[in-house]
Order: C-alpha cells, then structure tokens, then sequence
C-alpha cells in the first residue's frame, strides 16, 4: 500500500510492463523525475530487472484484468502508462481472462489489438485510472523530422520512402501492422501479428530467393527496364503504369531481386500515444543488416527510438540512412 506521504506529495504513476526495453525505460524515467511507480507486471513478458526499477510490483497473467485494477486502486493509482508489447498468441491464445476480461472480450466489435487496448483504456477510466501518453517520461527518446544518420536516402530510397508513405495513409484504417518493407516502389512485405523484425526477414528472404530464382520473364530492372530472357519480344514502350499493366496480362511479374531494401516503420494517423506507439532499436538495424536494406523511415515526434547512439553509430558503420518523417 502507498504510504500517507505519498499520497500526500507524490504523483503516483502506474505501469502495465509488456516485454521488451521500453517498460524499464518508463521505469528509470519515472525515477529521474522523482514520481512513484507501480508496476503491474505480466508473467512470460515482463523483464524481472523491473522489479529493481519500481517502487511496488505486482504480477499479474494477460487475463487478470480485475486483479490488475484492484492493484493500481490499492496503491492510490490515478494515472497509468502502458509500455512494452504483448505477443499476440499471448493475448489471443494463451490468456485465461478473469470474469472482468471476460466480460470485456466479449463486448469487442473486433478482436485486434487496438479494440482491446482501448477497451481497457476505457475499463481504468471507469475505475478512476487515466491512461496517458506512454512517452510521458521518454521525450527526449523521439526523434525530430529529418536524416539522422551521416548518410542521406538517395534518390532510389526517397523514391521508395514516398511509395510507401502512400501504401501506409491507405492501410492504416484496416488495423495492420506498423511496418512496411518496400523494393524498387514494390511493396514487399506488410507486418501483421508477426512484428517488425520478422518482417524485415520475411522480406530478406523474399529478395534472396529472387536473386537465387532462375531468369523470368518480363523481370523489371532496378531502372524499371523489361528484360524478356529468352523472348526475342521487345519491350513495350509505355510509361510505368502502363508497362506494369501490360506485364501482368502477359503473366509476367517484377523482379524482387532488383534493387535494395527499404523499411519504414510508422505511426497511424493520428496515432493514439497511449499505446502501441511505433518501437526502433538495435536490434531493427541488426535485422535490415541480415536482410540487406539500407534505409529506415520513422514518423518524428511519434517513434521511439531506444539506445539512440548505439543505433545510429551501428546504422552508420553500414552505411544504413535513417530519416525522420
């Protein structure tokens, strides 16, 4: 329980810990600025460092939505931040909810990660509990508009970067993941449950089976030329839309060997700050690295982007570009 000092000079803060660095970075920023904090830890997510970092932890499964609020109430919680993901299969799968959760699940229009989120939101608010921005103590850790690294996109990634920003203002309605890998304005691969990093390995280990594929037809170049491999046909002469369309009548399909890696990783639309906020790290440069791509977009102000210097020297060492937009 919260003491009577506490509850008469302290903010009392709480924390829903998922996995990851982002919850001990709450933790720590929570410290620095002298706030109380009560974590709500989940069994098979949270890192146990937390329990270094926090004032008062209690462990709770992804289902024990009533034991979670019970807790903030009984350490005088008004506001809450809820850091860190929760993998899907544990959500979707492998939770047992508690009479609350189960109550909750079954209201859900939809059964996606943003429905249930706010359908919690929306639980701690009937209790008294705010859930506010999870960047609250981080924001020193997003990063402003503009090219990060020593290196700028070139002309091939901005071409890339701009196709894709299109790609995401029309997938960002359907609920889907936050990244997107692109190739020569093809778009790769879409993030759905799997997360960033497999995606970018999905997508590493679509283009290397491109470059290990035997030579087809009507493959289009990194400069968008036809080649016709064994066909005498010549190319046709139209502009890109029209030479994309009349390949595809004639069966044939773009080259994903053609051309580099590029992976945005952004924010919605009007992104809802309290949750699923868009994560980068070193561990997204080591994947692009194992995948080949060479440029990483982010949405400034709305991206957090954690052990920055170490991210941004091991992007420059590979001469990776990394811009904000």
């Amino acid at each position: 329980m919260y003491s009577l000092w506490d509850k008469l000079f302290k903010m009392r803060y709480g924390l829903i810990a998922g996995n990851g660095k982002f919850p001990l970075l709450v933790a720590e920023g929570a410290r620095r600025a002298g706030d109380s904090l009560a974590v709500a830890a989940i069994h098979e997510e949270t890192d146990p460092q937390i329990e270094s970092l926090a004032d008062r932890v209690e462990w709770v499964g992804i289902g024990q939505l009533g034991k979670m609020i019970r807790f903030f109430k009984d350490e005088g919680v008004e506001k809450a931040i809820m850091a860190g993901q929760v993998r899907h299969v544990q959500i979707f799968s492998r939770a047992v909810p508690d009479a609350r959760m189960l109550k909750l699940l079954l209201k859900l229009p939809r059964r996606n990660t943003d429905s249930l989120i706010g359908a919690v939101a929306d639980e701690l608010g009937s209790e008294g509990i705010q859930l506010i921005d999870s960047t609250f103590f981080l924001q020193d850790y997003l990063p402003r508009a503009g090219t990060l690294t020593t290196r700028q996109p070139d002309a091939h990634e901005q071409a890339d970067i701009d196709y894709a920003l299109e790609i995401a203002r029309e997938i960002s309605r359907l609920d889907l993941g936050q990244t997107i890998v692109v190739r020569s304005r093809a778009c790769v691969a879409i993030e759905a449950m799997e997360g960033t990093d497999a995606t970018i390995r999905r997508a590493g280990q679509l283009t290397r089976e491109g470059n290990e594929a035997p030579p087809l037809l009507g493959q289009v170049s990194d400069t968008g030329d036809v080649s016709e491999g064994n066909s005498r046909e010549p190319a046709p002469k139209e502009g890109g839309f029209v030479r994309g369309l009349s390949n595809l009548l004639r069966g044939k399909r773009t080259n994903l060997a053609a051309g580099r890696l590029t992976v945005l990783k952004l924010a919605k639309p009007g992104q809802d700050m309290r949750f699923d906020v868009p994560v980068t790290g070193v561990p997204t440069i080591e994947t692009m690295i194992e995948a080949g791509a060479t440029c990483l977009c982010v949405s400034a102000g709305k991206t957090l982007m954690l052990d920055r210097d170490e991210m941004l020297a091991l992007a420059n060492e590979h001469n990776i570009t990394i811009v904000a937009v």
